[in-house]
């Protein structure tokens, strides 16, 4: 269960950080679009994991990888910004949110589109 603090401390590092990606975008992955839809925050408010949703998406591990050698960056610049409200700076780790690939999916199933090539 989440308390209050990691609740506010979560949404401000959201936007901060999604501010801070929308900077670096065109170094990390040109012509896509990155948004972070969701901000996990550890009890201790030291980690926090990042869930990205990124349009047009072609390869995860490319895109995960990019994001994390520029992590150093993002860390050090979200650190300016919430150098007077957080003692700690979390560490920061990324990971692909693929809620809506699977609402898609899910959406997609229930039409009856399914996409089985076996029949």
């Amino acid at each position: 269960m989440e308390s209050t603090r990691q609740k506010k401390v979560a949404r401000q590092i959201q936007k901060d950080v999604a501010e801070i990606l929308l900077q670096k975008t065109p170094s990390i992955a040109p012509g896509a679009l990155i948004s972070v839809s969701k901000v996990r925050l550890s009890p201790d408010l030291s980690y926090a994991k990042v869930f990205l949703s990124v349009f047009p998406l072609n390869d995860k591990q490319a895109f995960l990888s990019a994001v994390g050698n520029h992590s150093a960056e993002v860390r050090n610049e979200l650190g300016r910004r919430v150098r007077h409200q957080l003692r700690i700076v979390p560490e920061l780790t990324f990971f692909i949110d693929d809620s809506v690939d699977y609402a898609e999916n899910i959406d997609r199933l229930l039409r009856g589109e399914d996409t089985n090539l076996s029949e």
